[in-house]
């Protein structure tokens, strides 16, 4: 008997301590399984534990104060009746209902609050508990307590159309005062920039250009600056649209006027000129563009025109394969005084801006035919040619623009970049043929919101990106084109402030690294060009090299004393850093331009004594004195003894009974006559005039003893050979010497 005990003694133990694990894990899965029910089902018991307790509660002490009386009773019922009606009203005015989902929530809350008082009513007089207040109370205050419920549970799960359809926040209030009954605005998010952005549509019965028309009225509920909406139409959905709200000024302690990536970059780099009001950097990129877009700049006096001409000026004085040409004639050297050797053709006189911009048409033709003879169809850092920029300066000084109509309609394939400033762009002001041309655009300050119209697309304005804030905000503005993305084109940008020292310095450390004209152009352009009377710097500036390590130093400690933030050096730059793409770099020292020669000294005339405005209107009456004369017809005996003789001209009365007779010069052969009509052009050209009439040419003429019929056609056969430009009103100019040809 022994052994079978101690057989089946582990047998039976075993199997309890089997049975007692299994018990000790369902216990604790039960508890588990428990605890994550109880702890998803107690956020929906504050319903339930809402209907089940107060209205018994309620009930219970409403009976016991008045329903004891019947004059009690009726006054309670009464007034708990007009209780409830008051705070029915209360709750229905507080609920938004601008969405489907807040007008259900409207109807939840207030038949949850009318249910409520109107049980809470009867049960004055007939109690809680008597029948059929009970039945209601058991009823109602389940299908309340599970109606609240389903909500809870769509919001839990991510289904809150509130998220996606209402306006949110301050617009869900402002809604009809600003006009936007109509609207709905969903997903608006602030992008961390001073921004709030929010996609908006519209009801059939309205359109996105209604709701732009309410920019102002939005901008000024919201109290944000006028400029700060701005709503942009969607291309592919004309109900919807984007909302733009600057909530934040980021750009108003200034942008710091950022250094070149390296020295020696190709024209084809972006250009930093700013900041966008999101805090992105704002970069224009012409020459990369699929097509070289001229610029028209416009703004106030004040508006800060000039520093973002000098941030762009200096940006492209550290490049190679790239000139700037620059027409001043109202401020000169006030605007650009301290980085002019960095402009290779600079000028401030009336005349020789015309002489440039007669000169242009022909500098395009020889460009166009170098392009042609390399396989290229439009500029690109492949060619021999440099870019150009020739920039117009408060345009509005410039007497004529006929010259520039025939350079904005053809320069752009021939990589010539035409930019073009003032203060408004009218057609008083400027050709609407020119401006017609100017496909870029940067828009600053103006004093009426109108006047922007003249400079930015109507795609932009009507957006409510118009910046009518006169000079208050210096160098904010608006931009398009040159290469910046078209979504941009309604974000503010604010242009970088300059220090003048780090300018200077910047523009003369770089000169080892600016190409001269190349020759094909400057010879196209000629004499104008040979005779400019300011010349830039550039690599092949002689003794460049000697005052490398001063550019250097100078720049580190321009850099270095200019004032927190007001310079933003690229992480890596080295003071200079010779770019990647320089086929042929010069010396790896830091170099320092010297300044440009100064010009000769020249005759002092009544010009130099003149305002812009006074040289303009000189010329115009020169050109009306011009188309008056050359309306004149031509001599009929232009081989008579007299024809040399001009109306001034003192003429002698010759005695009847004398023998005097006029002197008739013996006639030159062909190739001398010619040396000597040459020889006097030359003469001009050596002194630096280079404008003439036929006039002018008639002693020389008379002296070759040929007709004015031979100097007309000599004066063609010089335009034919490239020699000499017939610029109208029947006056010439000189492009090369006949004697020393290009």
């Amino acid at each position: 008997m022994a052994p079978k005990k101690t057989t089946t003694a582990p047998a039976v133990s075993a199997g309890r301590g089997v049975g007692g694990e299994l018990v000790a894990v369902a216990g604790t899965l039960g508890k588990n399984v428990g605890g994550y029910v109880l702890g998803k089902a107690l956020p929906y018991t504050p319903a339930w534990v809402a209907a089940g307790v107060l209205p018994p509660a309620a009930g219970a002490a409403v009976n016991a104060l008045w329903g004891g009386e019947a004059m009690s009773a009726g006054l309670a019922s009464a007034g708990l009746a007009l209780g409830g009606a008051a705070l029915s009203a209360v709750t229905w005015k507080t609920s938004g209902a601008n969405t489907k989902f807040r007008k259900f929530r409207r109807v939840q809350a207030t038949a949850t609050v009318a249910a409520s008082m109107g049980w809470l009513t009867c049960a004055v007089s007939a109690g809680p508990f008597g029948r059929p207040m009970l039945d209601l109370w058991l009823m109602g205050g389940a299908l309340l307590a599970a109606s609240w419920n389903a909500r809870q549970l769509m919001a839990g799960h991510g289904a809150d159309p509130e998220a996606e359809e209402t306006n949110g926040g301050t617009l869900s209030k402002l809604t009809s005062a600003i006009g936007w009954e109509k609207v709905q605005v969903r997903d608006a998010k602030g992008t961390g920039k001073g921004t709030v952005k929010a996609a908006i549509e519209v009801a059939p019965s309205s359109t996105i250009a209604a709701v732009q028309s309410t920019a102002a009225t939005v901008a000024a509920a919201l109290q944000v600056p006028p400029s700060g909406v701005i709503v942009t139409p969607d291309p592919e959905n004309a109900a919807r649209g984007t909302v733009s709200i600057r909530v934040a000024d980021l750009l108003k302690d200034g942008v710091a006027y950022m250094l070149p990536d390296a020295f020696g970059l190709l024209p084809t780099e972006p250009i930093p000129l700013g900041m966008y009001a999101d805090g992105e950097l704002w970069a224009i990129n012409p020459f990369a563009a699929a097509i070289l877009q001229h610029v028209l700049v416009m703004g106030v006096t004040g508006a800060g025109k000039s520093e973002l001409l000098r941030t762009l000026l200096t940006h492209l004085a550290t490049r190679q394969k790239m000139t700037t040409f620059l027409v001043d004639l109202a401020k000169g050297r006030q605007t650009v005084g301290h980085i002019a050797e960095s402009i290779d053709w600079f000028i401030q006189d009336a005349k020789e801006a015309k002489r440039m911009l007669k000169s242009l048409p022909a500098a395009i033709k020889a460009r166009g035919d170098v392009l042609a003879s390399e396989g290229l169809d439009q500029w690109s850092p492949a060619s021999s040619l440099n870019a150009m920029l020739v920039w117009v300066e408060e345009a509005a000084d410039v007497a004529d623009f006929t010259e520039l109509e025939e350079t904005a309609r053809k320069a752009r394939s021939v990589g010539i970049w035409l930019g073009i400033s003032l203060q408004r762009a009218t057609w008083s002001n400027l050709s609407t043929d020119i401006r017609a041309n100017l496909q870029g655009a940067v828009c600053m300050g103006v004093n009426d919101a109108g006047d922007a119209g003249f400079c930015l697309p109507d795609s932009v304005t009507s957006t409510g990106a118009v910046p009518a804030w006169g000079a208050d905000r210096p160098g904010y503005g608006y931009a398009t084109g040159m290469g910046i993305p078209q979504e941009r084109w309604t974000m503010e940008v604010r242009s970088s402030l300059t220090d003048r020292d780090v300018l200077s310095a910047l523009v003369a450390a770089a000169a080892p690294y600016r190409d001269p004209l190349d020759a094909a152009t400057a010879g196209a352009l000629g004499q104008a060009y040979a005779q400019r009377t300011h010349k830039g710097t550039n690599r092949t500036t002689p003794g460049i090299e000697q005052r490398a390590a001063e550019a250097t130093e100078a720049l580190r400690a321009a850099v270095a004393a200019a004032p927190a933030g007001a310079v933003a050096v690229p992480a890596g730059l080295t003071l200079p850093a010779p770019a990647a793409t320089r086929t042929a770099p010069p010396a790896p020292a830091a170099i320092l331009a010297p300044a440009a020669a100064p010009s000769a000294p020249h005759e002092t005339d009544e010009d130099e004594f003149m305002s812009a405005a006074e040289q303009a209107a000189e010329l115009e009456l020169q050109d009306v004195y011009d188309e008056i004369l050359g309306a004149i017809p031509a001599d009929p005996e232009p081989d008579a003894d007299y024809a040399d003789l001009q109306l001034d001209d003192d003429v002698v009365e010759a005695d009847e009974d004398s023998d005097m007779e006029f002197e008739q010069n013996e006639r030159m052969g062909t190739e001398q006559a010619r040396h000597t009509l040459y020889a006097e052009l030359d003469g001009w050209v050596q002194n630096g005039r280079l404008e003439f009439e036929p006039a002018d040419l008639i002693p020389a003429t008379v002296a070759t003893g040929r007709t004015r019929q031979w100097m007309q056609g000599e004066l063609k056969r010089l335009m034919d050979m490239g020699l000499i430009q017939r610029d109208g009103h029947g006056s010439y100019t000189v492009l090369h010497s006949p004697l020393q040809p290009a």
